[in-house]
């Protein structure tokens, strides 16, 4: 697994920080509460279940629910049907991946759970 280093590493680590802090502002914007935001923070990790079911199982459903698609159709869904909870729900999943490419959490490789696109973590 190729570990990215230098400029490469710095830009998809500011590219999380800007997509958490946009969802941040967004949420709170929309004057959503801290409450939902701490409770569901961490959902998308419960995708790591998968893991139970195997290796190729746990990979799949970590990076479906780690990649920003369903998060932002989810936010748009809930802009143009004016469906609040959906906004909230999309922003604070967006939030959260945005906050994992800062760490350095990347989606997963099968090759083992610790080898991610950005790094092994």
């Amino acid at each position: 697994m190729l570990e990215l280093d230098g400029l490469p590493r710095l830009l998809l680590r500011l590219e999380g920080a800007t997509v958490l802090a946009g969802s941040l502002v967004l949420y709170f914007d929309q004057g959503f509460d801290w409450l939902s935001l701490v409770v569901l923070a961490l959902a998308p990790d419960l995708a790591m279940v998968g893991f139970a079911a195997g290796e190729r199982v746990g990979v799949a459903a970590y990076d479906l629910v780690h990649t920003e698609v369903l998060p932002v159709a989810l936010g748009i869904v809930g802009v143009l049907a004016d469906r609040d909870l959906a906004l909230q729900l999309g922003l604070i999943w967006l939030a959260h991946i945005g906050a994992d490419r800062l760490l350095g959490y990347g989606l997963k490789y099968p090759t083992a759970f610790r080898d991610t696109h950005l790094q092994r973590v």
